[in-house]
């Protein structure tokens, strides 16, 4: 045999791809009966749609089944390669397959949120016209990676991924083509921990151990030469995409809520993801700040400690400084009082005039200021009872007594509580605070 003209044989889940409807396993939230897309393919009237979802959940398949389904022409194209000279050509070649054949087109666009905005409108005109029935695939939000125009003419459909009894469908469905090797109920479970419910992993990785076992004459793969044969792949996760927003909102969700097991999963979710571990603790730190506050300060201390560790140490040494933060911001006591305020003082600021600095708050280094009065009528905290001026006046003029903190009753707070209001008492006993205008509406 030549092996420079052989034909290669088709990977695993080429050879298995659904030819029919029927075929498809999963998605079934789209392809049941009386689902959206199995009611357009089996009217042939087909609309455009875009499919979200992550990798290896059969996006290609679906753009491929829309034009069989339709009897339709099929161009594929990947945004990742293609430039707006290849979608010229698409259109081209779409017009051509009218004009001779009387056919519409499908055209998958995979991963077409990387088109940028000249190229998606390229499409637009064409789509309008019915020339061509867009199918998008991509693994990125479609409401922020595909615009609007192009979103107003197309349907969204959410992908899931393949489940624990989907993927052993596939399994069942790949077996003639597994040269006669079989996978013992363990090993196959690890394969499906390792394919983290992309379908094409799980494939590639059947093929992988088949081969192997062929090769070693074992008609059987156990668990043990599963793991010697495979490697752990890097969970689902993208440093700039969805997956990264939806795993950080979920861990400081899950920190906010005082669950730690959540917590700590969520954090090792991230980690096994390959999120960057000096990231983690920036958001440690910021969640220290806004959902603990005052109610325990030790807390923002403890996550700038473990930001130091992890510097030091990085992975997988510093892990585990980062998993103590975790842990100890689950249980702190909660308090978004200082959060709130900073922000109800920077709103107030931003609508309100720049007030003068009152007279008696000003210092006075030189001699004409102090003829001026500046600071004249000021009171010297440390000389007053209890080191605190009673009914003083901080705030410029025309700006009442304000209550933008309000501390909580959880943990030091509560004590902090105790003393303003102690402090408020005293106010009141000395009058009230210094005569001021009338306050702002």
């Amino acid at each position: 045999m030549d092996l420079f003209t052989a034909s290669p044989k088709p990977p695993l889940a080429e050879l298995i791809r659904p030819k029919t409807i029927n075929e498809v396993v999963g998605q079934q939230h789209l392809l049941g009966p009386g689902k959206p897309l199995r009611l357009a393919f089996e009217s042939k009237k087909l609309h455009s749609f875009i499919l979200w979802g992550p990798p290896g959940v059969g996006k290609t398949t679906l753009g491929r089944l829309a034009a069989s389904a339709t009897n339709a022409n099929f161009i594929a194209i990947s945004a990742v390669l293609a430039g707006v000279k290849d979608i010229r050509q698409g259109i081209e070649d779409a017009q051509a397959a009218l004009d001779r054949e009387g056919k519409a087109t499908v055209l998958f666009v995979d991963e077409i949120h990387r088109f940028n905005k000249a190229q998606q409108d390229a499409l637009l005109p064409h789509v309008e016209s019915g020339l061509l029935t867009l199918v998008g695939g991509t693994t990125e939000h479609p409401g922020i990676e595909v615009n609007n125009a192009l979103l107003s003419r197309a349907q969204v459909y959410t992908l899931h991924p393949f489940s624990s009894e989907e993927l052993q469908q596939l399994y069942e469905r790949a077996l003639p083509n597994l040269s006669g090797v079989t996978l013992s109920s363990d090993a196959l479970d690890l394969l499906k921990g390792f394919a983290d419910g992309d379908g094409r992993r799980f494939l590639n990785l059947l093929e992988q151990v088949s081969n192997a076992a062929t090769g070693a004459g074992a008609p059987e793969v156990d668990l043990e030469f599963a793991k010697s044969s495979t490697s752990p792949s890097l969970r689902r996760f993208d440093k700039g995409g969805d997956a990264h927003y939806e795993l950080i909102s979920a861990l400081h969700k899950s920190v906010r809520g005082s669950n730690v097991d959540a917590s700590m999963y969520w954090l090792a979710r991230m980690l096994e993801g390959g999120a960057d571990g000096r990231y983690l603790a920036r958001r440690l730190v910021r969640m220290a700040v806004e959902d603990i506050g005052l109610a325990d300060p030790r807390a923002m201390q403890v996550a700038l400690n473990a930001a130091e560790v992890y510097d030091r140490l990085g992975s997988p040494e510093g892990e585990l400084a980062l998993a103590e933060a975790t842990v100890y911001l689950s249980i702190a006591p909660k308090s978004n009082a200082v959060y709130n305020a900073w922000n109800e003082v920077q709103a107030f600021i931003k609508k309100d005039g720049s007030r003068e600095v009152p007279i008696h708050l000003r210092n006075a280094p030189t001699k004409l200021m102090k003829q001026m009065g500046y600071g004249k009528v000021y009171r010297y905290a440390h000389d007053e009872p209890h080191a605190y001026a009673a009914g003083e006046n901080y705030l410029p003029e025309g700006i009442t007594s304000q209550s933008w903190y309000e501390p909580t009753d959880r943990g030091l707070e509560a004590k902090i509580a105790e003393k303003l209001a102690w402090l408020k008492t005293l106010d009141e006993a000395a009058g009230g605070n210094r005569p001021r205008d009338e306050p702002l509406e």
